[in-house]
């Protein structure tokens, strides 16, 4: 599925560079608690995101397996484990041995394969119990051809110009049937579907795939019903600022990993990261609204590259970003690990684990995060305020600031090694080094050395 949405950001990635002089701060008309209407689960505020591909999570690829590796994620710090499909897959028009776990048979059940329900709700509750949140991928846009609800309900599905029920137009997914979202005994059964999994097996949230596909309304519909049940956490994978009104708590940021690629290759500059920050996205997405940063995830691992084929020298700088910047920042499994392999998708291939200083710098990072609530998501957290330097087309410095902690951060984004200049702006003061303890003071005339692709952050406290 990497084909359409690789067009779709493309599509999205409009990233313009602030001109001089623009404000950097989140302007009033887009931080009003009116485009974002919902209520984030207190629990998602200082949240960090933990993908699992459990086909290719552990050697066995159950859940039960997957349980037995909670502890190791509870060491790491995570917070909301996201768990891909975990339903029957469709045998009919099946790609490769194993099929798409996006290309599902039985919306209720869970995929022998992986396991049964009873695992399912055992993953679950130990989860609970060592702290964690879990949500669920929910594919509501199409199911796989051989779904009993193609011969049930035949009017569920859309048709082509044949009067044929299709795959989604103009996508290449020939494993799956595309939903008619007009029939309104569809929505139902989706709707009680999605509340089966939060009432009766305890999950706690859903990732949605292509939400875009499927009409606005529908996610507003099953947001209120889940909440009703009880505080549900929603991601979409989609970009758009509507989606934050009453439907989701978080969505993708294509733009962003796009616009870091560019960085990362020498195709843009840091001047590329304030246009992004101050220019666009303050410009176009309320506070409240949760941007999903990521360094790498099940499409773009598979289908693009790997984290270091995407960011080469670059990746750590970029990974400490997407923790320090707005956003809510995601792990994919294997990341921690430092994993080189594009996994496969369609076929068993687990993940090779090992000892990696990613997974002290992702456990680091996560601490960070935890315990400064400036860096918290949306507007529990506070905005980015840009830092002036003397060299901006290399380096990019902002802090973040509120009455309990502020968070410096200053990234090189060349393989040269440069010293900067900090000017007057909203960062003076005196921090310690997050990783070091040293104790640094910062005023407007203050100078900076920072290696090829180093990144420094400084933290202060007020409590």
């Amino acid at each position: 599925m990497s084909a359409i949405r690789t067009a779709l950001a493309a599509m999205l990635a409009v990233i313009a560079l602030a001109p001089p002089g623009i404000a950097q701060s989140v302007p009033a008309e887009t931080s009003g608690a009116d485009l974002v209407r919902i209520d984030h689960p207190e629990w998602s505020h200082d949240a960090v995101l933990y993908q699992i591909n459990l086909r290719q999570f552990t050697d066995e690829g159950s859940i039960a397996a997957a349980q037995a590796e909670l502890p190791r994620l509870a060491e790491l710090g995570v917070d909301i484990l996201w768990l891909m499909p975990v339903q029957p897959i469709g045998i009919e028009a099946r790609k490769g041995e194993l099929g798409s776990p996006y290309s599902i048979r039985d919306y209720r059940a869970v995929n022998p394969e992986l396991g049964t329900m009873d695992d399912m709700r055992a993953f679950i509750a130990e989860a609970h119990d060592l702290g964690f949140h879990v949500i669920l991928d929910w594919v509501a846009n199409h199911s796989a051809w051989d779904s009993p609800l193609v011969d049930a309900h035949p009017d569920w599905y859309s048709r082509d110009w044949r009067g044929e029920i299709q795959p989604p137009p103009s996508t290449n997914w020939s494993d799956v049937a595309d939903f008619d979202y007009t029939n309104v005994e569809l929505r139902d059964y989706m709707a009680e579907s999605m509340a089966f999994w939060v009432r009766e097996v305890g999950i706690d949230g859903f990732r949605c795939d292509v939400a875009g596909f499927v009409p606005i309304d529908f996610w507003e519909r099953v947001r209120a019903e889940l909440d009703a049940i009880r505080p549900v956490f929603m991601l979409a994978e989609w970009e758009q600022r509507d989606l934050h009104r009453e439907a989701f708590d978080a969505t993708y940021s294509w733009t962003w990993n796009n616009m870091m690629h560019d960085v990362a290759m020498g195709h843009a500059d840091a001047g590329a990261l304030r246009g992004h920050y101050f220019y666009d996205e303050a410009n176009t997405w309320p506070r409240d609204a949760y941007r999903m940063r990521y360094t790498s995830n099940h499409d773009q691992n598979s289908w693009e590259g790997t984290q270091f084929e995407r960011f080469g020298d670059a990746l750590e700088a970029a990974i400490i970003l997407s923790f320090t910047g707005s956003g809510i920042p995601l792990i994919y499994n294997g990341q921690e690990a430092g994993n080189e392999h594009r996994l496969a998708f369609f076929e068993r291939d687990p993940i090779v684990w090992r000892d990696h200083p990613l997974n002290t710098l992702f456990t680091q990072l996560v601490a960070l995060r935890h315990g400064n609530s400036a860096l918290w998501a949306g507007a529990a957290g506070a905005p980015m305020q840009g830092v002036p330097n003397s060299r901006e087309e290399a380096v990019f410095s902002f802090v973040r600031r509120n009455e309990n902690s502020a968070v410096l951060s200053m990234i090189n984004f060349t393989d040269s090694a440069v010293v900067v200049t900090l000017g007057a702006g909203p960062h003076q003061g005196a921090y310690r080094d997050w990783q070091s303890e040293e104790i640094q003071h910062f005023d407007d005339s203050t100078e900076m050395e920072l290696g090829p692709w180093q990144a420094r952050v400084f933290v202060a406290s007020f409590d």
